[in-house]
């Protein structure tokens, strides 16, 4: 049965290709059907005239398994599917009124001809409405060739000519139109089965591309801050933007490339995403957005978006939570590294560089000062510019004030960082 059940298998979908649309990959599945329904169905045919007393020349109907057959291993060998159904279609059509013209007429052939009518219907299946037209025109005019000529000469033909028992044509008009009748009620069934099985490998196919957009929807919302990837997706055009205050920190792991000099790649590789992954669950805890790594360094920026007012305070808070946090849990730190952190506030230009794997950068002057006073920072500390000072001295506690000679800047003030008033702390 499992034999069997794959050699079917195989000839139902012999001739399809994988490049198919499902519409053509339904007609050439139902013609093959098609075939093999009238193959059998003409054999079995002559079987049950020739019980029933009648003995009729094998050689229509095994010309015409030889010409179905036979078609159907040209296009197998071809793969000329538009000459394969035109052959097929004009088989069933023009055989059937053959068979019928050399039994008598109407009557003496019971009908026979009716079996032409599946050539029509097979076209609306096999080629399609609108083709069908043409083919349906051809059945109703042999139809009409085959009454007029029994109309007009019935008179002159002996009663030696109607060899067929009464009871036989009564038999086999009932049978032929119960034949043609259950191939056409298969063939609708079959194509509303393989229908539904196209409807369920599209739905298949929607659901697995659904799931690649969305991961690929979260891989760039990884990327790119959630406003800019819908920018992105909708328009080609330069992404570049100006925002008059931004905070940004720099974060720098202290003596990093003299610990990673002892360490291997992968431990380097583990040790780094352990305090990264941390850090940007910070990020997504305080609604700030993570810019970038550059190595051992790490870019965060508030002001972006309109998460929140208090932007500044957010990005202090988290300064301070990432250095405390490296204090306290060392399985995230087991080496026990510490932070240099840097921020600066004041205008940047924001944008998306490059069309292939592209990145969300900020430039300017307050992404050069927050860098400067990472670098010149203390390890442990997180060091504030003048202007970032001004946004958080109502609730954040400083040292004095200090000067650094920045490089590229010159003397500036900045301020370290104690933490949040407990004033502040309450109101929180």
């Amino acid at each position: 049965m499992t034999a069997e059940r794959t050699f079917l298998d195989r000839l139902r979908h012999a001739g399809i290709s994988p490049t198919d649309c499902e519409e053509l990959r339904l007609q050439k599945s139902l013609l093959i059907f098609a075939t093999g329904l009238i193959s059998c169905a003409s054999m079995v045919w002559l079987l049950i005239y020739w019980q029933l007393g009648p003995r009729f020349s094998s050689n229509l109907p095994f010309a015409l398994q030889l010409l179905l057959v036979g078609n159907l291993l040209v296009y197998l060998k071809t793969l000329d599917f538009n000459c394969f159904r035109v052959v097929q279609l004009s088989l069933f059509l023009f055989t059937p009124f053959v068979a019928q013209w050399s039994i008598g007429s109407f009557i003496t052939a019971s009908g026979i001809s009716i079996w032409a009518l599946l050539a029509p219907v097979g076209a609306v299946l096999f080629i399609g409405p609108r083709q069908s037209g043409a083919w349906f025109f051809a059945y109703v005019f042999l139809t009409a060739l085959s009454g007029g000529f029994d109309y007009y000469l019935a008179d002159s033909l002996p009663a030696s000519t109607y060899k067929v028992p009464p009871q036989t044509a009564a038999f086999f008009f009932a049978l032929n139109f119960a034949a043609v009748s259950t191939i056409v009620y298969l063939l609708l069934r079959y194509s509303d089965s393989e229908k539904h099985q196209a409807q369920e490998r599209l739905q298949e196919a929607h659901r697995l591309l659904q799931i690649e957009q969305d991961r690929s929807e979260r891989l760039l919302l990884n990327v790119l801050p959630g406003p800019i990837a819908e920018r992105l997706k909708n328009s080609d055009q330069t992404i570049a933007d100006g925002f008059a205050e931004v905070s940004v920190m720099f974060a720098d792991i202290v003596n990093f490339t003299r610990v990673a000099e002892g360490l291997t790649p992968q431990q380097v590789f583990t040790m780094l995403n352990k305090i990264f992954s941390s850090f940007d669950e910070l990020a997504e805890h305080y609604g700030l957005e993570k810019i970038k790594t550059i190595g051992d360094a790490y870019m965060v920026a508030a002001g972006l978006n309109d998460a929140r007012s208090d932007y500044t305070e957010a990005l202090a808070d988290m300064a301070l939570e990432m250095c405390a946090l490296l204090n306290r849990d060392f399985n995230i730190n087991e080496m026990h590294l510490e932070l240099r952190i840097g921020i600066g506030t004041g205008p940047v230009v924001a944008g998306v560089v490059g069309k292939k794997k592209f990145i969300y950068d900020l430039w300017g002057d307050t992404v050069n000062i927050a860098s400067r006073v990472t670098t010149e920072g203390v390890p442990g500390r997180v060091q504030v510019d003048e202007r970032s000072y001004r946004r958080l001295r109502g609730r954040f506690d400083f040292h004095a004030p200090q000067t650094l000679l920045l490089k590229g800047k010159g003397p500036m003030v900045v301020h370290r960082l104690i933490g949040r008033r407990a004033s502040a702390i309450l109101q929180a």
